[in-house]
């Protein structure tokens, strides 16, 4: 049997806002695999991958997807001796929130749409028709 739904509830509503600031051990990620057993392979912004586990309340609860981005702890598994670097403390849902929160780091800039339009782009153009291939 499932977790109740007001735990559930709970657990999304807290993922939905950004915290005000972050300490000295908290960074954000984004997620490049899951490498199984509620681990994860993380980027930071330093361009450096590590391993990171995802705590029990978020299992089975909300899904992450790679390209995603999680905050993570770095000082939650200190005590451990083991390969894992950190802890999933939340999961970055609304992207827009959080990017404008002033910890957001810089390396993680969304693409702007402008550097994908060209003059060139064929995007949103139909095929060319045989009747044109004829002349």
């Amino acid at each position: 049997m499932g977790p109740p739904r007001r735990k559930l509830l709970a657990t999304v509503e807290e993922t939905l806002t950004a915290p005000d600031s972050l300490s000295e051990s908290q960074k954000v990620a984004k997620v490049i695999k899951a490498t199984g057993n509620n681990i994860y392979s993380v980027e930071l912004p330093s361009k450096e991958s590590i391993l990171v586990e995802l705590p029990a309340k978020f299992r089975s609860t909300i899904w992450i997807k790679r390209g995603s981005y999680v905050l993570v702890d770095m000082a939650a598994l200190e005590e451990r001796d083991n390969k894992l670097s950190g802890e999933i403390i939340n999961i970055v849902r609304d992207e827009k929130a959080w990017r404008k929160a002033p910890y957001w780091p810089k390396e993680f800039v969304k693409p702007s749409r402008a550097d994908d339009d060209d003059e060139d782009s064929t995007r949103g153009m139909l095929p060319p028709s045989d009747d044109e291939d004829d002349s």
